[in-house]
């Protein structure tokens, strides 16, 4: 549904009035226009506080990139700054420029206490008003958890705070704000997530924490279409953000394998068809589903490489009136259902090395719902299982979740204006989102290049204001 508001704010007569009125006035987003779109222009100012070991492979990235890349300088905190290699060029902060920002790239992972913080205002203060609109604030740091001493852990943790708060403020310019947490030594993991977290693919995706690990040397991929070769197996594809998925995972070159119930068939065949993909009918709470799917599965292409479990339903009641019917079936779709197909993949040995699980939360799963007590329950316990399946998968695997917050699909056309609107306005980029912003976070999951990702949830929300 389209939404109205954004349009009209957009125009001179309507951003004039919200201003008057003290109204958001959210910016269009920019979002992916081709496949081999460079994944960052314009200006670019990397930075690292003493002590980063992340800064050299920043800039060997962001050198091989579109971008024009300078390093900060001019400040006694960030003289490792320079570390970013001669692809980059020096900028001296404390004499301020009139460039503007296409991205501000920060390296924390060597602040080891509260002190140290020091650097990162005397990073962003002269920069954060060149950021451009549109732009993107990525920083790096080290994970608490791996953290020895406690100061140590207190100047980690402390940039999730500082992330979030930056988010709230460049919001407002359609920009974005995220923070990756590497363990140590993994360094050679950051690319694929630096590459999605700066891109126009990332455009509702605010606020974010991702943890990245250490994991084998992944395979060399064409960044046009990373997937060429894989089988991915996307569930709940008739439509709206799964018919999404299964658009973008085939335009990374994945051979998609769509499924949902009987009834949405004739849907189902219009989204596969043009894919070249093939279309499965199946009742995923059925006793017999997870072989069935498994039967296919083996017999069409012996294995599959990537399982997006997308189906899910909603049967909104509050408690005390809710009938147990919708309990049972709301539970078995979002929740039950999943483990169990994994579990027959996995032990027929069908979802091949370096293969990905990725499954589908929600906002309501994280900080619950009026009326949901069955959905919010069912999407906490999907982040609750991809946590745990990340301690055991191996081979390669990896398994994460994406939360989707206020996503504009038909469901949400559906809802009264006011909810509608509140779910709308109630994230720093003032909008809601749209399928392909689930999409892309779940392709960027499925990329060869992303095996340090594992056990993450990350939230496809606009940075909302409800939940953490």
């Amino acid at each position: 549904m389209s939404d109205m508001y954004l349009k009209l704010v957009n125009t001179t007569v309507g951003k004039t009035a919200a201003q008057t009125l003290g109204l958001p006035s959210p910016v269009p987003l920019n979002r992916l226009k081709r496949a081999d779109q460079p994944f960052i222009e314009g200006d670019v100012l990397v930075g690292a506080g003493n002590g980063g070991k992340a800064i050299a492979t920043l800039g060997g990235v962001l050198g091989a990139s579109a971008a024009t890349v300078h390093h900060a300088s001019g400040k006694a905190t960030l003289e490792d700054s320079a570390k970013a290699g001669n692809k980059t060029r020096a900028l001296d902060l404390a004499s301020g420029t009139e460039r503007r920002f296409s991205a501000l790239v920060f390296d924390a992972t060597g602040l080891r206490n509260p002190d140290e913080l020091r650097a990162l205002f005397d990073f962003f203060h002269p920069s954060i008003k060149k950021l451009g609109t549109h732009g993107r604030v990525v920083i790096i740091g080290q994970d608490p958890a791996t953290c020895r001493k406690a100061a140590h852990a207190a100047a980690q943790q402390a940039l999730e705070g500082f992330t979030r708060s930056i988010g709230k403020e460049v919001g407002r310019k359609g920009a974005t704000a995220n923070l990756l947490w590497m363990a140590p030594n993994a360094e050679n993991r950051l690319e694929s997530s630096l590459r999605f977290f700066l891109s126009a693919r990332s455009a509702f995706v605010s606020g974010q924490v991702v943890r990245i690990g250490k994991a084998e040397d992944a395979p060399t991929t064409n960044p046009v279409a990373p997937l060429t070769g894989k089988v991915a197996l996307v569930t709940g594809a008739s439509r709206g953000i799964g018919a999404s998925i299964a658009e973008t995972l085939t335009r990374d070159g994945a051979t998609v394998i769509g499924l949902d119930i009987e009834p949405a068939m004739d849907d189902l065949e219009q989204v596969m068809q043009p894919l070249e993909g093939k279309a499965l009918a199946c009742d995923i709470t059925a006793a017999d589903a997870p072989a069935k799917i498994a039967d296919f599965v083996e017999k069409h292409f012996g294995g599959v490489d990537l399982v997006i479990h997308n189906a899910g339903i909603t049967r909104d009641k509050t408690l005390g009136n809710m009938p147990e019917h919708f309990w049972d079936m709301t539970i078995a779709v979002n929740l039950t259902a999943e483990e169990h197909i994994n579990d027959e993949l996995m032990n027929r040995e069908l979802l091949r090395e370096n293969g990905r699980i990725v499954c589908i939360s929600s906002i309501s799963g994280i900080a619950g719902n009026f009326g949901q007590t069955n959905y919010s329950a069912a999407k906490s316990g999907v982040i609750g299982y991809v946590k745990a399946m990340a301690r055991q998968v191996k081979q390669g695997i990896t398994i994460n979740a994406v939360a989707p917050g206020f996503i504009e699909t038909q469901m949400t056309a559906a809802m009264p204006i006011t909810l509608r609107e509140a779910g709308r306005r109630m994230n720093s980029l003032s909008q809601g989102g749209q399928p392909v912003d689930v999409a892309e976070t779940i392709a960027w999951y499925c990329n060869p290049t992303s095996g340090g990702v594992n056990g993450n949830v990350v939230r496809v929300c606009g940075q909302s204001l409800i939940g953490k």
